[in-house]
């Protein structure tokens, strides 16, 4: 073969070496064409998933941009105020601003908006409406109030200490009370609202010439029955005013009240309130008979400018002739350091003893003898 011959066949030769024996089997083929086919597919899709997710890539901006564009000049309107608190501040306000509405969260400003019409939770929250209550009784002043009225005529010398006795839970016990109205006074005897036949009785005494009170019952602290149609600090304000207006109709004739127990219903600010602000309206005295040192009475007495006095000594709580005298003593004592004193008994045996030996010489040593009143008029007068 010459070199010509040679050279012609060595491509063909070499085209034929070139590809691999598997390319000219029709199934890899197939599966080729297959394969392409797919591959311009996800092109395909991808191109256009681009495109559309640039289109919206360019909107969002565009919508953000839009929502807070307002005039330059137009500040933005302020959020707006719950209505909670614009109905609460002016109930607090006056009790300083310790007791200031704090500000909602701010989640809860949108459901507090004002609504067309006011919900049922606001009306809720608006206080019960007050019970009817009596026409109100404006307190007389100077001479014209009806302590003053009511009061036993005393003398009080200038320079001289005076004492008032006065003697609770009269009434009861009818002939221990009789006995206590017969002796020599003046005492001030200070009568339970539900003692039988309360008119006569009071009216014996004062014919003997003794003040009269009206002991008002009240809770106590510990486990004691103050009476019937008591003042508790479980009743609401227009039951309280009633029991006690109820009381103080029982009978007529004296200068004020004093409390029966009450060493619990006494230091309840809140419900002891509405008893004084009665009795400054009808013109009597309180007397604070201090079963608890944390009686709100004289600070409230203070307050609403009545008249009003403290007991200084309790002549028995122990039930003896020699303790009552002791007590007695003690007495004489506090009005010589003060220039008065009030001292409460009860209408027991020891304690009548004790004042029916007392009482003839207590001015021999230089005190004076004198209704609770006096003691109000000389020094603790407001009305």
């Amino acid at each position: 073969m010459d070199i010509v011959t040679m050279a012609r066949k060595a491509p063909s030769k070499a085209r034929k070496t070139s590809l691999p024996p598997f390319l000219s089997n029709p199934f890899v083929l197939a599966l080729a064409a297959v394969a392409a086919v797919f591959a311009v597919a996800m092109g395909v899709a991808t191109l256009t998933g681009g495109r559309s997710g640039g289109g919206q890539a360019q909107q969002a901006p565009v919508q953000q941009a839009a929502v807070p564009t307002m005039p330059s000049s137009a500040p933005p309107a302020p959020p707006p105020s719950p209505p909670a608190v614009k109905t609460d501040a002016p109930a607090h306000a006056a009790e300083g601003p310790e007791h200031a509405v704090p500000e909602k969260p701010a989640q809860d400003k949108a459901e507090a908006r004002p609504p067309a019409t006011p919900p049922a939770t606001t009306v809720a929250m608006l206080p019960p409406p007050a019970p009817p209550a009596q026409p109100p009784v404006q307190a007389p002043s100077g001479n014209a109030a009806l302590w003053r009225k009511n009061a036993l005529p005393a003398e009080v010398p200038p320079g001289r200490p005076i004492i008032a006795i006065v003697i609770d839970d009269m009434g009861l016990d009818r002939k221990r009370s009789a006995r206590m109205a017969g002796l020599h006074g003046p005492l001030t005897l200070s009568w339970l609202p539900y003692a039988r036949d309360l008119s006569a009785q009071s009216k014996a005494a004062r014919a003997n010439g003794h003040e009269l009170m009206l002991h008002m019952p009240m809770e106590p602290s510990v486990k004691a029955d103050p009476g019937p149609n008591a003042l508790l600090v479980s009743l609401d304000k227009g039951e309280i005013v009633k029991r006690f207006r109820a009381a103080l109709d029982s009978f007529d004739g004296y200068v004020g009240v004093n409390n029966h127990m009450g060493s619990r219903f006494t230091a309840d600010r809140a419900a002891l309130a509405p008893v004084l602000a009665e009795l400054h309206r009808r013109g009597l005295l309180w007397l604070d008979s201090r079963t608890t040192p944390n009686s709100a009475g004289i600070g409230l007495a203070r307050e609403l400018k009545m008249p009003w006095v403290g007991r200084d000594i309790f002549l028995d709580n122990e039930e003896t002739v020699a303790a009552v005298k002791a007590q007695l003593a003690k007495t004489e004592q506090v009005a010589k350091r003060q220039g008065y004193a009030v001292a409460i008994g009860h209408p027991h045996d020891a304690t009548i003893e004790a004042l029916a030996s007392w009482l003839p010489d207590v001015q021999k040593r230089g005190f004076v003898l004198v209704p609770v009143s006096a003691v109000v008029r000389t020094h603790h007068a407001g009305g």
